[in-house]
Order: structure tokens, then sequence, then C-alpha cells
């Protein structure tokens, strides 16, 4: 593996942390019982889907052809997988700021919620789920094709949820989320 596939690695890891990290706050502001597979265990998930078929491909000499395409060798690939990855995992930490500013750990944790529409949610609706299909797309650039594989397993699941919550926005503030809906896209700024 390339230094830009163990940087790729690093970045995941740093977001895996800070998720936990914010989980183990969200028990002790709250009172709770913190539930771990909630926050942590469908991130966790990507890297026990993921590291089984990096194992695969290093160990299992067997096929030499899957051996050739399972991890990235181009310096140039790696740079802008990495940046992909990067700024994507960055966003999604900004956006889990912004919204805990805002609507704390869960939603009934404040009486009357603001909407957010500032920051990273002033350019789209969903920037966590967004941002993370974006890491895993860059990290399938710059580290290993094996990473498509939580991007097609998670991605459905992601667009589902955003549109669950979406209706749940939509009733809870009724005049001003399809306002909101209206100028900014799902997942990607002018894009989707």
């Amino acid at each position: 593996m390339t230094i830009y596939g163990w940087l790729i690695s690093a970045v995941w890891l740093i977001l895996v942390a800070y998720w936990a990290l914010m989980g183990s706050r969200a028990t002790r502001s709250t009172g709770r019982r913190w539930i771990w597979w909630r926050e942590i265990a469908v991130r966790l998930g990507i890297f026990a889907l993921v590291l089984p078929a990096l194992d695969v491909a290093v160990v299992g000499h067997a096929s030499p052809i899957m051996q050739q395409y399972a991890f990235n060798t181009s310096a140039l690939l790696g740079c802008i997988g990495l940046l992909l990855c990067t700024l994507d995992v960055a966003l999604v930490i900004l956006a889990r700021i912004y919204l805990t500013r805002t609507w704390g750990t869960t939603v009934s944790r404040k009486e009357t919620p603001e909407l957010v529409t500032t920051g990273p949610y002033a350019f789209v609706r969903h920037p966590v789920y967004g941002g993370m299909l974006l890491a895993m797309l860059g990290s399938a650039i710059g580290q290993s094709i094996f990473w498509l594989l939580p991007l097609v397993v998670y991605g459905p699941n992601f667009i589902r949820s955003a549109r669950r919550e979406e209706r749940l926005l939509s009733e809870h503030f009724p005049e001003r989320y399809p306002a909101y809906m209206m100028r900014t896209r799902m997942l990607l700024p002018f894009v989707l």
C-alpha cells in the first residue's frame, strides 16, 4: 500500500475517533446510556467490510490480476483520492459541529430546535451523508477499489435516511423547510 493509502486510513480513523468522542460526550450530557451501535457501529462497519477485502487482496496471492487492480499505485490518483477523502471527512466533522450546536445530541434535547441552514448546511441539506459518500469515493480513487463496496452498500441507505429525515423536518418546520429544500441540494452542491 502507498503512503496515500496509509494516510487515507488515518483520515478514516480520525473520523471514527471523533464520532466516538462525540458519542461519549452525548452520554455524559444527556445522562442516557450510550447506545454504541447507533453512533459508531455503522461507521465501523465500513472497516468491517473493507479490511477483510484488503487482506484478501494482500494475502491472497491466488489471483495476480486482482492484486494488480486492488490497490492504487499512482501518485496522482493517490493524491487526488487523499485530498477528496480528507476534505469530505472534514466536511462531515464540520457538519456535525454545526448540527450539535443547534440541536444538541438529539432532536428531543431541545423543546424548540432550530432549523440549521448555516455553515455546510447553507449549501446541502445532508452534508454528513454527502461527505461520507464522497470520502468513500476518494478512498476508492486514492487507496483501493474495495472502497466501492461500502459506497454501494451505504449509499442507498444514506439516501433513504436523508429522505426520511426530510419528511420529519418538513412536518416539524412546515413553512421553512420546503423553502430551504428549494434553494439547496440534498447531498452535493449544484448537482444532487
